[in-house]
């Protein structure tokens, strides 16, 4: 396992005083790498009360500043129609724009994995936009596969389709 790059990076549920904050940034993260999105999805994005009612939503601490965060579900339930039975998947991945590079989205992505193991999963998988080819790199070097077979438009919005991808790692 490689070290961290940030020695002081703390990874734990957010409390109900940081939601406002994690969701702006997964707002911001989210509107620094795509495109055209709706205030309405933006909105969305930025609603860490409504995802906390449907799973969990990890932070990434580094000396106490919100740098990323990661929507999971609950111990035997999906968040999307993408996973399968025995499967973890995980959502709306996001590292603040002036974090990314200091190995804040990796972290969080093997904190997926840990979870996942943890709950006796037999796989991890996700969707990521076409466009997220650092994401996509670093999830490949993680040891994630794409599930081309898993691949189709999905309606992230009333009539707003993106062609995802969808990535698996086998635990």
């Amino acid at each position: 396992m490689t070290p961290e790059p940030t020695s002081t990076l703390t990874i734990r549920l957010v409390e109900p005083a940081e939601y406002a904050e994690a969701g702006r940034l997964t707002a911001d993260a989210y509107r620094h790498s795509y495109d055209g999105l709706t205030e309405g999805y933006l909105a969305s994005l930025a609603d860490v009360a409504g995802r906390i009612a449907q799973g969990e939503v990890w932070i990434a601490l580094d000396d106490g500043e919100i740098v990323g965060t990661v929507w999971v579900p609950r111990p035997g339930e999906r968040l999307s129609e993408l996973a399968a039975e025995g499967e973890l998947d995980f959502r709306q991945l996001a590292v603040a724009p002036a974090a990314r590079g200091r190995g804040v989205g990796e972290a969080l992505t093997r904190h997926v994995i840990d979870l996942a193991r943890a709950r006796g999963a037999q796989r991890v998988v996700m969707n990521s936009g076409p466009e997220m080819l650092g994401a996509h790199a670093l999830y490949l070097k993680l040891g994630f596969r794409r599930l081309t077979e898993r691949e189709y438009p999905v309606e992230v919005e009333p009539g707003r389709f993106l062609d995802l991808r969808a990535f698996g790692f086998d635990l």
